[in-house]
């Protein structure tokens, strides 16, 4: 039932890993990636990868800042450019800014590399359009998606490793999703959520608790959308929305003509969008959302009315369930557990003693490790 499992929250930092450095990352992470594969399969090798502990320990092990925002593209990139699909049986596709919308180009090359089935393909590509859709729109928690990598397998499995940005708190949030168990993708597909910061009233179209709203959402769309623009503002200006004042020389009591019940406006092109997607009769909310131009604005504008005709709250929580961390020396935000600590570094270890690298690379990995530890 979980597909997610997990979100990361990091701090944006800009710049480039230099290129003697990214060489090495590649290289290594060609290396780990063989150890995995030889030692447990390509399945494995996707639950690794959507673990976001697992995820952030081998983009520090591989030389990159521990805790920026560019651990995700950065490491994302040295996977993709050190895994060959026909190699090793996994392609990575899609990655930061333009690369993520060749995404179903590089699924439709692994498709022909692996031999997989046009409607297999037609699903991973589907997969790929609705994991970002969920997390940059059911889920509004201020971060937009800008980076999307999509690493899929021979046998048809696949993970999803993709980051948004808020840039007023001048954070990046991070998100794992798992094919492996995934029965229905809008109903908290998630399975950990890890970040130190809770976003405020985000809006969480996915929670158990939005189920009404969700089915609410798709009635009133199948309805003529025409019904909904009572709810939202008009388009009087401002000058002429109020009375006049009774007395000059008393205080003024002002009422607006128009009293907008939700603090929001939706376009006649948005509306545009709400006619055909009613024109369509969408059968379930995974349907609607899935429809083209069906985005963050309209997901919201459907779950107010809910929530204000029919009672339909949905959550507003952010889906935040613990922190990103083993623990802090200082006991923020709460003191180290070792033998998860040691079982880490354990995991990591054994990987790396077993990898095809030449000395020097190796001996420089577990310099990196040494310093963890001490």
């Amino acid at each position: 039932m979980h597909s997610r499992r997990g979100v990361v929250n990091l701090p944006l930092h800009g710049g480039h890993a230099p290129k003697w450095l990214f060489h090495r990352m590649v290289k290594l992470t060609r290396g780990i990636t063989e150890v995995l594969l030889y030692e447990y399969g390509t399945d494995e090798f996707l639950r690794r990868m959507s673990d976001p502990y697992w995820f952030q320990a081998l983009s520090c092990v591989i030389g990159f800042d521990w805790h920026s925002s560019g651990t995700t593209t950065t490491t994302c990139g040295a996977m993709k450019m050190a895994i060959d699909p026909e190699e090793h049986g996994i392609m990575v596709a899609g990655g930061k800014g333009r690369a993520s919308r060749k995404t179903p180009t590089d699924i439709q090359k692994a498709g022909d590399i692996f031999s997989l089935s046009t409607s297999k393909v037609d699903e991973l590509i589907y997969s790929s359009r609705l994991s970002a859709k969920i997390d940059n729109s059911c889920i509004q928690d201020g971060y937009q998606l800008y980076h999307h990598t999509f690493l899929l397998t021979e046998k048809g499995g696949w993970a999803v490793i993709q980051q948004g940005m808020n840039n007023e708190s001048r954070y990046a949030r991070r998100y794992h999703w798992l094919s492996e168990n995934v029965a229905e993708f809008m109903e908290e597909p998630h399975q950990g959520i890890c970040c130190d910061k809770l976003e405020p009233e985000s809006l969480d179209m996915t929670a158990s608790q939005s189920r009404d709203s969700r089915q609410i959402s798709v009635d009133l769309l199948c309805d003529n959308p025409e019904h909904l623009r009572k709810y939202f503002k008009d388009k009087t200006p401002l000058t002429s929305q109020f009375q006049s004042s009774l007395d000059d020389h008393v205080p003024e009591f002002k009422m607006p003509r128009h009293h907008p019940v939700l603090d929001m406006d939706l376009s006649d092109r948005e509306f545009e969008v709400l006619k055909r997607a009613w024109e369509l009769q969408p059968s379930d909310y995974e349907e609607m959302v899935s429809l083209e131009g069906m985005g963050p604005k309209k997901i919201r504008a459907l779950a107010l009315i809910s929530d204000l005709v029919y009672g339909s709250k949905p959550s507003w929580k952010d889906p935040v369930k613990y922190s990103f961390t083993h623990g802090g020396k200082d006991g923020y935000p709460y003191p180290v557990d070792r033998e998860v600590y040691d079982h880490s570094i354990k995991t990591l270890k054994e990987a790396l003693e077993e990898a095809k690298l030449e000395k020097k690379d190796k001996y420089h990995a577990f310099k990196r490790l040494e310093r963890i530890i001490s």
